[in-house]
C-alpha cells in the first residue's frame, strides 16, 4: 500500500519542529543544571555551572559566599578558544582520605581529605573542542585545574590568555606585593583594600569583614607560565600569566595539565599556616630513596659581603679565600653546624654580571680558593661545603654546565647548593630557533622550565637546593624533596642595604601569612650585631636580638642559616646557644596566636626528640601574648629555656637588652610573653631530666 505524499506545509512544520527540538537541546546543554560538590565536613561547597555555554564556578563556606560566580577558560592563538560554547559531556565525583609522610617538613604526617569533581566539557554543534576541569574540595580550601586533551587533530597549544576569575563579594582587606615589576618578588607588603590593588603576585592574603581569611595561590607549577592576578574592576581578579617574548602566555604539547588554582580558607590567620592544601595538590615523591636529603643549619661567607667587609669579586677584599673559608669551617665544626656556604668562590664575579649577562664558571674556582683542599678539610671536620651557583640570569650558560657542576658537587661531597638569579624584569636572554636573542620575563614559562631542569639535575647527583631569586614555591618539594628552600621575598640582606626597601618591624609578622604560605623561605635570620655601626653606620636591622632568635621558629626553612659573622656570635655565647639548639625538622606545627602584620606565636615539635620550640614576634608595638602549653604531654614535666626581651628593650633605642632564664612548665602552664617594640621571645621546651 502506498502512502500519500506529505504536503509542503506538513514538511515545513516538521522541519521547524526538528529545529526547535535541536535548539531546545542546545539550550539545555549550555544551561545545564548546576553541579555541586561539598567538602568532607560539608564546610565548603563548590558549584560548577555553564552560563550560556561559558564554564563558571562559585564557592561558599557554611552557606555564605566566598567566591561569587567566576568565569573559567582560555583564549588560544589558533583553533577554537576554550572560553564558551560548551556543554557538559560527563561529570564524576570521588572521595579521598589518605595520610602521607613528608621526608622532612613543618609537619611530619599530612592528611589529604577531599572530595573531587571532574567535569568533562565538549563543544556544541560541529565543534570538536574538549576540556575537563577538576575540583578538589577540602574543609579548608579548594583547588581546581584544567585538563586539555588533543584538540581537533592538533597535538600542541598556545594560550594567549587565561580567563580564570576570582570574584569576591566584598572589598576585602589584603596584603600583597606588585607583579610585573623589575625586582621579582622582593618588595615590602602593602596592606590595603582589594580595590586599591592592580597586578599582584600570589600568594595574596585577604581578611573579610566577618573575620574569614583567604589566600589565593597555585600548586604544582610545572610546565606553564607563573600566574599573577590582575584586578579587572571592582572586586574581581583575573589570572594574568607571564608572557613569552612573542606574547604567548603558555605553550606546550597536548594533552596538557594546568597548575592548580588554589583558594585557602580559614576562620583564623593561623589556620592558613596549618593548611597543607598546596602540598596535597602536588604529586608524591618521584625521587625514591631520599635519605641523602638532610635538613640542618649552616653558616657562611655571605653577610660580610653585604656589609662591605669583603667582596664577591677577586682582589684584595675577596671573601672566598682558602684561609677565610677554613675559619668558617672551624667555627661550624666547633658549634655543631652542618655546612659552610661560600659565595664568590668561582670565576665570573668580576665586572657587570647581574643584567642577564652572567658568564660564570661553575667548576673553576678563583686562584686563592683551593676548592679540593677545602672540601677535604670540611669533611675531616665533619662539615660540608654549601656550593653557590649565581647565574646572573645567564640561563643558557648555566644550562650548559648543569651536569658538570652537580657532578663536581657529588665528587667533592658538596651536599647542598644555593642558586641565584639576579636579573631584572623582562631581561633574561634566550636564543630562539633562528639564532636571534629574545628577552623573557623572570617568572614566565621559559624560566619555569629552567628551574625544573635544575631541580632534576641536582637530584640526579644527590644535591639539595636553596634557590634565591627563584620561581615561587608551589609545593613541588613534595615531588622533589631535594628542593629545600627559597628566597622569593625581601630577605635579611635588605637590612644591610638600607634605603626605602629595608624591612620594617612588621615585615616578619606579615611573611608567615603571605609569602610563606607557598613554602619554606631562606630568610637568613640570626643577626646579632643589628646596628653594624662600623661597617654600615647608616643602615641597621629593625629588630631586637631576641626577635632574631625567634625567627628561627617563626620563619620555617629546613636549611637555616646563622647569617651573622662568627665573631659576633662568639661575643654573645649565651644568646648563641639558642641557635645551636634549635632544630629545622618538625613533627608538628601549631600557631598559638597571630594577627597579620601585628604579631605571631608558633610552636613546633622536634621530629627527632621530645623537645618543642616556640617563637613569638611583634611589630613596632610592644605587647604581651599568652602561650598556652596544653600541646605538651599531659603529666610530664618540662623545662622552659626562655630568651626574652630585657627591661627597656626596643628595636630602635635598645635592641640588645636580653634576659635568659629557665623555669619548670607542664601542659597546664600558660606563659606570658612580654614582647618589646620590634621584639620577640624564643623558647626551648625540653623534658625535665634528673
Amino acid at each position: 500500500m502506498k502512502c500519500a505524499p506529505m504536503s509542503k506545509s506538513f514538511t515545513l512544520l516538521t522541519r521547524r519542529a526538528v529545529a526547535v527540538l535541536v535548539a531546545m537541546q542546545f539550550v539545555a546543554a549550555v544551561h545545564a543544571e548546576p553541579i555541586e560538590i561539598a567538602s568532607p565536613g560539608n564546610v565548603l561547597k563548590v558549584t560548577f555551572e555553564l552560563k550560556d555555554g561559558t564554564p563558571t564556578y562559585s564557592v561558599t563556606r557554611k552557606g555564605v559566599a566566598v567566591i561569587n560566580s567566576s568565569k573559567l577558560g582560555f583564549k588560544l592563538k589558533s583553533g577554537e578558544s576554550l572560553d564558551g560554547g560548551f556543554q557538559v559531556a560527563s561529570s564524576k565525583t570521588q572521595k579521598v582520605d589518605t595520610t602521607w609522610t613528608q621526608p622532612w617538613g613543618e609537619q611530619k604526617d599530612i592528611r589529604d581529605h577531599h572530595n573531587q569533581l571532574r567535569v568533562v566539557l565538549e563543544g556544541t554543534g560541529e565543534s570538536s573542542k574538549r576540556m575537563a576541569i577538576v575540583f578538589r574540595v577540602f574543609d579548608d580550601g579548594v583547588g581546581f585545574r584544567y585538563l586539555i586533551p588533543k584538540q581537533g587533530g592538533t597535538d600542541s597549544i598556545e594560550i594567549t590568555d587565561e580567563l580564570t576569575q576570582f570574584v569576591f563579594p566584598e572589598d576585602h582587606r589584603c596584603w600583597w606585593i606588585p607583579a610585573f615589576e623589575s625586582n621579582r618578588y622582593e618588595y615590602r607588603y602593602t596592606d590595603s583594600p582589594l580595590s586599591k590593588t592592580d597586578k599582584v603576585h600570589t600568594p595574596i592574603t585577604f581578611e573579610t569583614k566577618s573575620g574569614l581569611y583567604i589566600s589565593l595561590h597555585e600548586a604544582a607549577l610545572t610546565d606553564f607560565s607563573s600566574m599573577a592576578l590582575k584586578r579587572t574592576g571592582g572586586t574581581t581578579f583575573e589570572a594574568e600569566l607571564y608572557p613569552w617574548s612573542d606574547g604567548v602566555k603558555s605553550r606546550g604539547s597536548l594533552p596538557m595539565k594546568s597548575p592548580w588554582r588554589t583558594i585557602q580558607i580559614n576562620d583564623s590567620p593561623g589556620g592558613l599556616i596549618e593548611n597543607y592544601l598546596i602540598l596535597n595538590l602536588n604529586e608524591p615523591n618521584k625521587l625514591g630513596d631520599v635519605s641523602w636529603v638532610k635538613p640542618g643549619k649552616y653558616v657562611g661567607i655571605w653577610w660580610e659581603m653585604h656589609l662591605g667587609v669583603s667582596s664577591w669579586s677577586s682582589g684584595a677584599k675577596h671573601g672566598a679565600t682558602t684561609k677565610n673559608t677554613k675559619r668558617y669551617i672551624d667555627f661550624a665544626a666547633k658549634n655543631g653546624f652542618d655546612g659552610v656556604l661560600v659565595e664568590g668562590w668561582n670565576v665570573g664575579w668580576d665586572g657587570d654580571w647581574m643584567h642577564g649577562e652572567g658568564n660564570f664558571s661553575f667548576t673553576k674556582p678563583y686562584p686563592d680558593y683551593d676548592l679540593n683542599a677545602l672540601a677535604a678539610y670540611a669533611k675531616e671536620k665533619g662539615v660540608h661545603l654549601v656550593g653557590h651557583h649565581e647565574t646572573g640570569c645567564g640561563i643558557e650558560n648555566y644550562d650548559r654546565q648543569l651536569d658538570d657542576a652537580f657532578a663536581l658537587c657529588k665528587k667533592l661531597g658538596i651536599r647542598a647548593v644555593k642558586s641565584g638569579y639576579v636579573g631584572f624584569g623582562q631581561g633574561i636572554n634566550r636564543t630562539d630557533a633562528n639564532g636571534k636573542q629574545q628577552k623573557e620575563w623572570h617568572h614566565g614559562q621559559y624560566m619555569v622550565r629552567h628551574y625544573r631542569r635544575v631541580v632534576e639535575a641536582s637530584a640526579k647527583y644527590d644535591v639539595m637546593l636553596i634557590a634565591h631569586e627563584p620561581i615561587k614555591d608551589t609545593g613541588i618539594r613534595r615531588t622533589y624533596p631535594n628542593m629545600m628552600s627559597r628566597e622569593g621575598a625581601n630577605g635579611q640582606e635588605y637590612n644591610a642595604w638600607g634605603g626605602d626597601k629595608s624591612n620594617l618591624p612588621d615585615h616578619t609578622t606579615i611573611l608567615p601569612f603571605t609569602r610563606m604560605l607557598a613554602g619554606p623561605m631562606d630568610f637568613t635570620p640570626g643577626i646579632f650585631d643589628v646596628l653594624f655601626e662600623k661597617e654600615q653606620p647608616d643602615n641597621r636591622v629593625r629588630t631586637t636580638i631576641t626577635k632574631q632568635l625567634a625567627l628561627y621558629v617563626v620563619l620555617y626553612s629546613p636549611l637555616q642559616m646563622a647569617a651573622d659573622l662568627p665573631q659576633n656570635y662568639e661575643a654573645k655565647p649565651e644568646a648563641f646557644q639558642f641557635i645551636k639548639d634549635v632544630v629545622t625538622d618538625w613533627e608538628f606545627t601549631k600557631v598559638l596566636n597571630g594577627k597579620i602584620g601585628d604579631y605571631i606565636t608558633i610552636a613546633r615539635k622536634d621530629r627527632n626528640s621530645d623537645a618543642w620550640f616556640i617563637g613569638s614576634i611583634t611589630d613596632e608595638n610592644s605587647r604581651t601574648l599568652e602561650a598556652d602549653l596544653s600541646f605538651l604531654d599531659a603529666g610530664r614535666k618540662y623545662v622552659a629555656e626562655i630568651y626574652r626581651d630585657g627591661e627597656g628593650a626596643d628595636w630602635d633605642k635598645n635592641p640588645y637588652a636580653i634576659v635568659i632564664e629557665s623555669k619548670p612548665v607542664n601542659s597546664t602552664t600558660k606563659l606570658q610573653l612580654k614582647l618589646a617594640p620590634g621584639g620577640g621571645t624564643a623558647i626551648r621546651l625540653r623534658p625535665e631530666t634528673k
